[in-house]
């Protein structure tokens, strides 16, 4: 799962890169496979049923699972990158947030920044002998007190053989810290941060399958990385 991450992590930089203002999101799913298959891997979200795309790419209200499309990418747009690799037999999964053309206002700078910091911190969060809710305690406060908003019905979630295993990573508390159950060695998860400027509700996107977007239609945001916890340590894969 190293070795499915680095390449996961190698093709993801260089799909940043050839994003920019006037591209399709259709256009950056195909780059999206071409890298990965060059890297010796394949398409996680491919295996999903259903889904016949290597990427999400949600902009701006758009919250998860967006399918690429002729959709045009603007100068200012808000953009999630959720891409995955599978790599002998095991899956690796990363998100990530950032504004076409780099230049934005202070208020959507901080929102995505609180975000990534929220990532780290949580990440920092998964150790052996530290229970699942310790991390989704830091991704509440560090959202919650900035004054933005968790997606309540969407969480992270372990990862291996399936792209989408048990335990379920919940980025905020519904039960005591020390009723949710322990981190132990062995364990990967992709711990995610999905969040929103303006509320907590989502719902479908109208003539959509299967996107979601926020019901106020205010910004979303979603950073991913896979991790592995191991008897010393906590890595990040991705």
């Amino acid at each position: 799962m190293k070795q499915g991450g680095e390449k996961l992590k190698c093709a993801t930089t260089k799909l940043l890169a050839f994003i920019k203002d006037g591209i399709t999101t259709e256009e950056i799913d195909k780059e999206a496979e071409r890298l990965i298959k060059k890297e010796g891997g394949e398409s996680s979200f491919k295996r999903v049923k259903g889904y016949h795309w290597t990427t999400c790419i949600t902009i701006n209200e758009q919250v998860v699972h967006t399918p690429p499309s002729k959709r045009i990418v603007k100068k200012g747009d808000v953009i999630t990158i959720d891409i995955g690799a599978y790599y002998q037999g095991f899956h690796t999964d990363y998100a990530t947030t950032f504004v076409v053309g780099g230049k934005t206002d202070a208020k959507i700078k901080k929102f995505l920044r609180v975000g990534e910091d929220a990532l780290y911190k949580a990440i920092d969060k998964a150790r052996a002998g530290n229970r699942i809710g310790d991390i989704s305690s830091i991704i509440q406060n560090e959202i919650y007190s900035n004054g933005y908003f968790i997606m309540k019905q969407l969480t992270g979630h372990g990862v291996g053989r399936d792209l989408h295993e048990d335990p379920f990573i919940p980025g905020y508390l519904d039960r005591p810290v020390v009723k949710t159950p322990v981190l132990k060695e062995g364990l990967v998860i992709a711990i995610e941060v999905i969040y929103s400027m303006g509320t907590e509700e989502i719902k479908a996107e109208p003539g959509n399958k299967w996107s979601i977007v926020t019901s106020d239609g205010s910004l979303s945001a979603c950073f991913e990385h896979t991790i592995a916890i191991t008897d010393k340590t906590t890595v990040i894969l991705t």
